[in-house]
């Protein structure tokens, strides 16, 4: 077997690798012979192949930033990560969505680089300037979010990630559209759709609610608006609200939690509700989707009770 510097301090190998993971090429250069590497990495040696030509000095499995880090030495200096894991890398937390464990890099249509493994390589004449975060180039936020929804070919996960982009990140729908007509149209009908309803949301719970409203006959006047008493107290700000009966629909964002901060804040509004005289229907973010007919049928019996008596004094606050 032929050595060299790496069989006098093994440590070398560590310090010339990127959180483990090194090019076998690089491992040649050491003076480690090819056939070293890939016995090395065998199903009973201490490595593991990671990509054609990318190792990682262990035998446990990778971690995402080993994966991207074999990605990104795979694909050499031109490549930039994009879809859920840059995502996951610019903040967001819908970024945490099941992709099978893949990695998307962008590389410029000249270079020849191809899928493998959990990679996905895409060549494009539109590659984007890089954001660097931890070493690794990222697409910008707003490419790597429509990257992303391209590869979710579920309707819950892409609203999940696009309310989460338009909320935490501050990526205009407009913005997100506009990025969605520059690529390839392959997978964009479901982001599409969701960007055309997205506008005014403020979570994925409101996105539902407004889906759900939309089957009544009467529909909410007004959404996300706060009331105020005769006096002028506040009372609450309703997810929706019929302003013509008085009528309030509360999507609650904590499945009952019989504790803490969050409960305490639930019992002090629906307090208010009750001396105001205000009715309001509470509805439980998971109902949206798994009992939408039993939601229309309590939404329809509310409004009818609320049309019933005389609407409450109160009075709705300016429009932010």
């Amino acid at each position: 077997m032929k050595r060299g510097r790496w069989a006098d301090r093994p440590e070398t190998l560590v310090e010339r690798s990127w959180l483990g993971v090194i090019r076998a090429a690089e491992l040649e250069a050491m003076g480690m012979s090819s056939s070293t590497v890939y016995r090395r990495c065998l199903p009973d040696g201490p490595w593991q192949r990671l990509l054609p030509g990318v190792v990682v000095l262990q035998k446990s499995s990778p971690t995402a930033d080993q994966k991207a880090v074999a990605a990104m030495l795979y694909c050499g200096s031109r490549g930039v990560l994009t879809g859920a894991e840059a995502c996951r890398r610019h903040g967001l937390r819908a970024a945490r969505l099941p992709l099978d464990g893949r990695v998307h890099v962008l590389l410029p249509q000249r270079y020849k680089a191809i899928s493998s493994e959990f990679l996905t390589v895409e060549r494009t004449w539109r590659m984007p300037a890089p954001v660097f975060r931890a070493d690794l180039p990222l697409a910008p936020l707003i490419r790597s979010v429509t990257d992303a929804a391209r590869q979710l070919r579920a309707f819950e996960p892409v609203v999940t990630l696009l309310v989460e982009a338009v909320q935490r990140g501050r990526c205009a729908p407009r913005a997100l559209s506009y990025e969605l007509d520059r690529g390839t149209k392959r997978g964009t009908a479901i982001p599409r759709r969701v960007l055309a309803e997205i506008n005014h949301v403020r979570s994925v719970a409101e996105f539902h609610a407004r889906r759900v409203a939309a089957g009544l006959e009467v529909q909410p006047t007004h959404w996300n608006r706060d009331i105020f008493d005769r006096s002028g107290r506040y009372i609450a700000c309703p997810d929706a609200w019929w302003d013509d009966v008085g009528l309030g629909w509360e999507i609650d964002s904590v499945e009952f939690h019989f504790y803490g901060a969050d409960y305490a804040r639930t019992l002090a509004r629906n307090t208010r509700y009750a001396e105001a005289g205000v009715s309001v229907v509470q509805t439980l973010p998971s109902r949206l989707l798994n009992d939408t007919a039993a939601v229309l049928r309590e939404l329809r019996t509310a409004y009818r009770a609320a049309s019933a008596r005389p609407r409450p004094p109160v009075r709705l606050g300016d429009a932010a």
